[in-house]
């Protein structure tokens, strides 16, 4: 498979993947507050996060396009995904967080390798 087929899969699939994990957040807030107490007490952040999430998953379809020529993006795309992983990980480590999202964020650092190989792979334009 050619490097650029390859990048276009991961940026795709990763973009499928995370809309379909984000998208129902819209709908999940009081939800959310149910099962893992205490109830959100600040829906901005809650909602931005969801946003700026989904607003990544478009840039990741974007670059699935044409790899080559979006190949700088993929720079601030592991960075995305590196920060949540990381910073979810050590607040799983204090039992801050439930082990759903530890889970989520083994994922997010996942993709970051993926992302990181599919741009050393991906040729420059």
């Amino acid at each position: 498979m050619g490097a650029n087929r390859l990048a276009s899969r991961i940026f795709w699939w990763s973009g499928l993947y995370g809309v379909i994990v984000i998208l129902p957040n819209y709908f999940l807030e009081v939800r959310y507050g149910l099962d893992h107490p205490p109830a959100i007490t600040h829906p901005e952040f809650y909602y931005g996060f969801t946003g700026v999430g989904l607003a990544w998953q478009v840039a990741f379809f974007i670059i699935a396009k044409n790899p080559a020529r979006y190949r700088a993006l993929m720079i601030p795309s592991i960075l995305e995904k590196v920060c949540f992983g990381v910073a979810a990980l050590v607040l799983w480590m204090h039992s801050r967080i439930p082990d759903l999202i530890a889970g989520a964020a083994v994922i997010d650092l996942l993709l970051a390798g993926l992302f990181l190989l599919a741009y050393l792979k991906a040729p420059e334009e």
